[in-house]
């Protein structure tokens, strides 16, 4: 039995396995490395944060993206957008120097068994483990607007659906959204030959101002810090200070995760943009609708005017939304049992990100109710993977102490009686 078995391995899942190696633990990663990034993502689009604030995370703060660049003869500089391409081929540089070896499998149930937990794969027989991480990304949790759900692919698609955009050379597509996904979308459609038209709920863009200096005065530096999530000190909290936003309020740790760092563009694609794509702004979709080989959309003005918009396409650069009902590797009624935040479908986590049921740990997009919105971003690995494994050793710990001596193991927040020891 695995003392560890980590299901995911995008930036996530390859940071907590680096520590758990690190730390002497039996770890197993189970997924398609950078799976997100390289299967999700069109060909041409940059990474929107700063190179420095993009690292995956290993022990002594070794295998950094400025070390892989440095490899390369690639330069990793701040205010330099860097290619997605690169990031993805940093993340399997990671994966091959940092971290244990990565199962290329399909995970596609997680279970209680006894103390600990049955991974089932779509390639081979069950494993054991005594803990389990789930670090899946974002794909569990594709959104559709309710108006787009009922529309078949040839009409619609989501904006992680694409690697090529040369296929839509020459046709109308409307891009749903305004943040980074949907305007550098649009913006690349229309470098590819499509003829896209962004429509949006919002009366107006933002857009990302132009980094400051890494190197500034420092009556600017206090006034405006840097931080993995911009600068400004509302960025530094979120950014630095995620153990503090776990301690706030469960309802305002969900208006935190919801509306804070919200749709922005980032400054080095508002020419890009701007030039090439015209817009629909204060226009909500309340319909759509298959006709022929067209789809049309119905849409609403901020004055209540109804506008049609006939397209061949539809493409919905509108995110990703986390909830624990959408998590179908995991067992139903283990996901039923679980503590939440609030009305948020996000499970409630400790400080070294277990969960109610003791072993069953989660990173990424899920623990943004949790640790707040540096969950949603590359950056947040840095601060998950040492203390997540922490909190393995910890469990691990508690298990293997003697029966019946002063620190003989209960279930955590599950006491007797409750529905959770019901599965075990």
């Amino acid at each position: 039995m695995d003392d560890l078995v980590v299901v995911g391995a995008g930036p996530y899942g390859l940071s907590i396995a680096a520590h758990a190696a690190a730390a002497g633990l039996g770890v197993r990663v189970l997924g398609r490395p950078m799976a997100s990034w390289r299967d999700h993502m069109p060909e041409g689009m940059y990474l929107k944060s700063e190179p420095w604030s993009s690292n995956l995370s290993a022990p002594g703060g070794r295998h950094t993206l400025a070390a892989y660049c440095a490899t390369r003869g690639r330069a990793a500089e701040h205010g330099s957008p860097l290619p997605i391409g690169t990031f993805s081929s940093y993340g399997m540089w990671f994966a091959r120097h940092a971290a244990p070896e990565v199962e290329e499998v399909t995970v596609t149930e997680v279970s209680p068994q006894g103390d600990g937990f049955l991974i089932r794969t779509a390639e081979g027989p069950p494993l054991l483990a005594r803990t389990v991480a789930i670090a899946v990304g974002v794909m569990p949790f594709v959104h559709l607007p309710e108006a787009l759900r009922d529309l078949p692919p040839r009409h619609c698609s989501h904006s992680s659906g694409h690697r090529d955009l040369a296929r839509f050379a020459g046709r109308e597509v409307a891009v749903v959204g305004a943040g980074q996904a949907a305007l550098e979308t649009a913006a690349l459609l229309a470098e590819n030959g499509a003829r896209p038209c962004l429509v949006a709920r919002r009366s107006r863009l933002n857009w990302n101002t132009v980094p400051q200096p890494l190197e500034r005065p420092v009556v600017r530096a206090l006034r405006d810090p840097h931080s993995g999530l911009g600068t400004g000190w509302r960025s530094w909290v979120w950014s630095e200070l995620p153990w503090a936003v776990r301690r706030l309020p469960a309802p305002t740790r969900e208006r935190i995760a919801a509306t804070a760092l919200g749709p922005a563009g980032a400054w080095w694609l508002r020419d890009r943009f701007e030039r090439s794509v015209p817009v629909l702004l204060g226009h909500r979709l309340h319909r759509a609708v298959a006709v022929g080989e067209r789809t049309r959309l119905g849409l609403t003005t901020a004055a209540g005017e109804s506008v049609v918009l006939d397209v061949a396409h539809v493409v919905a650069a509108t995110g990703f939304t986390p909830h624990l009902g959408r998590l179908e590797l995991l067992d139903a009624r283990l996901r039923a049992a679980l503590d939440t935040v609030g009305d948020s479908g996000t499970p409630e986590l400790s400080a070294g990100f277990e969960s109610s049921w003791p072993g069953l740990f989660f990173a990424g997009l899920l623990t943004a109710p949790s640790f707040g919105p540096s969950m949603r971003f590359v950056h947040g690995a840095g601060f998950t993977a040492g203390r997540l494994v922490g909190g393995v050793r910890k469990r691990l710990g508690a298990r293997r102490r003697p029966a019946g001596s002063a620190g003989t193991v209960r279930p955590d927040r599950a006491g007797a009686g409750h529905p959770k020891t019901s599965l075990r």
